[in-house]
């Protein structure tokens, strides 16, 4: 038996009622957290009471959305790959993989530091800046894009850190960068006046924290990754499993910012005051979302640590009692956002305009985020067993669909068109994802069939 107190325990015998706690109650709390540093981040700027600032927050997630997905290229990728080698018990290639990861995402961020800098006029357009928010959206968008190796870094280091099942340590890193958000924003934008740019700032020093805490760990504490600094070459067979998976990542942010320009160029057509509703909204919706995702992310390592050893009764259990507590989770706190809406949204704003619009915009979303949370379990299945064409399936149906239906429901309803237009998008892809498991769990009961009888 298993030591209680270290990681391994939860993944391969702890009960899966304790292992699922174990993983995901601290990823809840830290994602819960970082969503709740985000509704500060705005509440901050709503300080001002400039809403082309504010809009220019919110026209800028694109870029943070795409610095995140690189980071879980190498993050999601090669966390869930090092995983399934620390099952089976291949701790030097997994450092290799983990060492891999950390040095490649260095390489990218500076390519993309480099190429954003020079392009970065036609991004901001690109983005939906109008006259009054060009000026803001550009320099919140350069000092993201030129500080963004921090960003990328986090999310790769973080999502290693929790191949181990580390799933506390992971919490405490996102901790510290919430910390030191809030502290920066409170400094740079209250106290220095330096409005956008101090909560662009902000968000890159918090990172270089959280970042240094988990390289600390890696190198210290790990159970299976200590030294991984001094392993980086891996064959190209290993790099392939490494970019199956993580390659959905940057399809899904890919399509995600697509889906965003669509939405802000449209919304931008009906003012300032459309954009900072679905703003405002989506950072609202967003706290009943991270519950869900840090259920689904956290039991990612106890998924694909199961199918690894080929304990598919400890997988199947694991996702079945995962997809009841997203359920539950989900429609409480669903409820509750509906219900104190109104109080909720004039956090935010005094603006009569975008509290009417905001408010039917919410409920949109909140219908959203009961089906997103199943498809991301779908998503982390996949993820977790290596399976990689139903990943990169799930990752282009979002952004895929959510083009043609934002089109047509904004040339037959207007407005409401482009406010249903993700509600209804995010319902198919969870039925598509639905379909896609049915046929995974066909193929897991074979296998354990097979096991059976041999």
């Amino acid at each position: 038996m298993k030591n209680q107190e270290s990681n391994t325990y939860y993944l391969e015998e702890a009960p899966i009622k304790k292992a699922i706690a174990h993983l995901s109650i601290p990823m809840m709390l830290g994602m819960s957290a970082g969503t709740i540093y985000n509704i500060i981040n705005v509440y901050f700027i709503g300080l001002v009471h400039d809403t082309a600032m504010l809009s220019a927050i919110i026209l800028g997630l694109p870029i943070f959305t795409i610095l995140m997905a690189v980071g879980n290229i190498f993050g999601v990728g090669g966390g869930t790959f090092i995983t399934r080698l620390v099952a089976k018990g291949e701790f030097e290639k997994a450092k290799g993989v983990a060492g891999y990861s950390f040095y490649c995402s260095i390489l990218v961020s500076v390519l993309i530091a480099v190429i954003a800098y020079f392009a970065i006029t036609p991004l901001i357009h690109l983005l939906g800046a109008d006259d009054a928010t060009f000026d803001y959206t550009k320099q919140y968008a350069l000092t993201l894009f030129v500080g963004g190796f921090t960003i990328i870094w986090n999310f790769a280091l973080e999502q290693i850190v929790r191949s181990e099942g580390a799933s506390k340590e992971s919490m405490y890193g996102m901790f510290i960068s919430i910390v030191l958000s809030i502290i920066f924003d409170v400094l740079f934008i209250l106290v220095l006046n330096w409005h956008v740019f101090g909560a662009a700032l902000s968000m890159v020093l918090a990172n270089i924290g959280s970042t240094i805490y988990y390289l600390w760990y890696l190198e210290t504490k790990s159970e299976h990754l200590k030294g991984f600094l001094h392993h980086f070459k891996i064959d190209v067979k290993a790099q392939l499993e490494i970019y199956k998976i993580g390659v959905s990542e940057l399809l899904q942010a890919s399509f995600l910012i697509v889906t965003t320009l669509l939405l802000n160029n449209y919304a931008m057509d009906y003012g300032e005051h459309v954009v900072a509703s679905f703003g405002i909204a989506l950072r609202i919706v967003q706290l009943p979302e991270f519950f869900s995702m840090g259920l689904f992310f956290g039991i990612i390592p106890l998924l694909a640590y199961n199918f690894s050893n080929k304990n598919f009764t400890r997988l199947k259990a694991a996702i079945k009692q995962t997809a009841i507590y997203i359920g539950a989770i989900s429609g409480i706190f669903i409820t509750v956002s509906f219900i104190f809406r109104e109080p909720v949204m004039q956090l935010f704003s005094n603006d009569a305009e975008v509290l009417t619009i905001g408010g039917y915009v919410l409920i949109a979303m909140l219908i959203s985020a009961l089906f997103n949370g199943f498809t991301g379990l779908f998503t982390g299945v996949f993820q977790a067993s290596g399976e990689g064409v139903p990943t990169i399936i799930m990752a282009i149906t979002q952004g895929v669909l959510f083009i043609p239906v934002i089109i047509v429901l904004h040339h037959f309803f207007g407005l409401y068109g482009i406010i249903w237009s993700m509600t209804i998008t995010e319902v198919i892809a969870c039925a598509i994802g639905f379909v896609l498991f049915l046929i995974y769990n066909k193929k897991i009961n074979t296998s354990q069939l097979h096991s059976k009888l041999a």
